[in-house]
């Protein structure tokens, strides 16, 4: 089993849909398939904070069984644990949402596999998911790669939090997540999550960058991170194109290799959502 850990809302359906059909298309294995999503209502902190619907949960399971029966999303509404650990804490409105908290639960959510690959929802699998997924990560906490910006301005081996491969296991035996959860609930941190894992970390395996480009598309790329990325041209400047925003993805970033996922992306969209699509 391949165990996939997605969190996040209704309002990243779309980066779910995407990032899972990519998995998906690009991988040739009959090993299944297990997408873990953790969603909550915090509506109180923000309207649109809301649960992932059994709708969207369902389309989603749909799709992962038609690549193999075996497949599954398992949906986890993680609320009592993040109220548990995280409510009112410093961090609770943080840079992105509360949902990029919620990767932190991993140890005490009952049932989760040994092994997990945990994803943003904004990147693209470009090559089979097993190169990352069959790295050997005994001994180390978990797997990743360095963040595009993060390893020239803050630190040399500062990693990226969006491509994490668990070695959950260990974790357990180190409190690597209990002392990240412990570091949200008592400090304000510049990258809450991602700030609070790195400095609780004991033991990494660092990871190639073609784990988790941010900026650059090569043949040898595996996943396509689609994070915030800076332009020098015309001028300094800041870009958010996101996999889903498909006239960006070809015009803007002149991508063309993910037609195959973003099409059936549309096709879904249109079949399951036709209202919102008119």
């Amino acid at each position: 089993m391949i165990n996939i850990l997605f969190c996040g809302n209704d309002k990243v359906f779309d980066g779910m849909l995407t990032t899972m059909l990519s998995i998906l298309k690009r991988t040739d294995t009959k090993e299944p398939f297990t997408f873990y999503i953790y969603t909550m209502d915090v509506s109180h902190i923000n309207p649109k904070y809301l649960i992932l619907n059994d709708y969207m949960a369902d389309i989603l399971d749909k799709v992962a069984k038609k690549y193999n029966s075996e497949n599954k999303v398992e949906v986890i509404d993680v609320r009592k644990y993040y109220d548990q650990e995280f409510a009112n804490s410093p961090n609770e409105n943080c840079y992105a949402s509360p949902y990029t908290l919620l990767r932190l639960l991993a140890d005490i959510i009952p049932g989760m596999p040994d092994k997990l690959l945990y994803l943003d929802i904004d990147l693209i699998v470009n090559r089979d998911i097993r190169l990352l997924w069959d790295i050997d990560v005994t001994g180390y906490e978990y797997a990743a790669a360095r963040d595009q910006y993060g390893k020239l301005l803050i630190n040399p081996n500062y990693i990226n939090a969006g491509v994490l491969l668990f070695n959950l296991k260990y974790m357990k035996e180190t409190n690597i997540l209990g002392k990240a959860r412990n570091l949200i609930r008592t400090k304000k941190l510049v990258f809450a999550d991602q700030s609070a894992l790195i400095r609780s970390t004991t033991k990494r395996l660092m990871l190639k960058q073609i784990f988790n480009c941010q900026a650059m598309l090569t043949k040898k790329t595996v996943i396509r991170h689609f994070s915030k990325r800076l332009y020098w041209t015309p001028y300094p400047h800041v870009k958010n194109i996101k996999q889903w925003h498909i006239d960006d993805v070809h015009y803007k970033l002149k991508y063309h290799q993910f037609d195959d996922v973003l099409n059936e992306y549309i096709s879904i969209k249109n079949t399951y959502f036709k209202e919102e699509n008119k």
